[in-house]
């Protein structure tokens, strides 16, 4: 009876052990994969990047794999909390989202969050191949699509200008005019001081002709005794 008793124990800390080792393989790969397009967001200058897609796709994987392993072999629904990261996620993309003078900024941010979030539930399941396949067409698609639209001028570029003058009014005006003759807007304005010239940096929402024929312009002006582009990262 004893023997029978350890040995019952023996298969059942065997089958714990591998079903351990196997959840924290998908928990390891769903990091990764998460990490992987998290990076990606970081370098593009994104809000949800490195750090946040990562936890989105662990604690995806960490949902199914507890939606499994609680309803147990005797229970028909085994997708039921798995099921509602679809809901508790949507809320997550919708806070990416802002709306910003007449325009829709965050939709990429969001949506690379939804599939982020499936790509956790796969490995969560177990398809491995699934989750990895995804992640390289995101990848992908987040890099050479963007290339793609920023090369042909197919998407909205934000740069930022940096102009240099005596008076910061006088700055200013002259920027405001330029901007309304070239039908732009400015998205933010900043005016500071360095060795007795007055500097503002500003920020223009505008496919690439449009930059280069701004850009142009303040060059033409003599109001300003320097321009310059100092950042440019696409718009969402």
């Amino acid at each position: 009876m004893g023997h029978f008793l350890r040995s019952a124990l023996n298969g059942l800390e065997t089958r714990s052990m591998l079903l351990l080792s196997s959840d924290v393989l998908r928990l390891l790969l769903a990091a990764f994969l998460g990490g992987a397009i998290g990076l990606e967001r970081e370098l593009s200058r994104k809000p949800a990047g490195l750090r946040t897609n990562m936890f989105i796709c662990f604690g995806a994987a960490m949902f199914t794999i507890v939606s499994i392993e609680l309803a147990g072999p005797e229970t028909a629904d085994k997708t039921r909390i798995a099921s509602m990261i679809v809901t508790g996620i949507g809320f997550i993309g919708a806070g990416s989202i802002l709306h910003s003078r007449g325009s829709v900024q965050g939709l990429t941010t969001a949506a690379t969050i939804f599939v982020v979030a499936s790509i956790g539930m796969a490995t969560g399941g177990g398809l491995y191949l699934v989750a990895i396949f995804a992640t390289i067409v995101i990848l992908v698609a987040l890099h050479f699509l963007g290339w793609v639209e920023t090369r042909y001028s197919l998407k909205p570029i934000v740069m930022t200008y940096e102009t240099a003058g005596d008076r910061g009014d006088e700055i200013i005006n002259e920027i405001n005019r330029i901007l309304a003759e070239d039908h732009l807007i400015t998205d933010s304005i900043k005016l500071g001081g360095v060795g007795g010239a007055i500097l503002v940096h500003f920020t223009v929402n505008a496919d690439r002709r449009e930059h280069d024929h701004l850009l142009e312009s303040l060059r033409q002006s003599s109001v300003f005794k320097r321009v310059g582009q100092i950042k440019e990262y696409p718009a969402e």
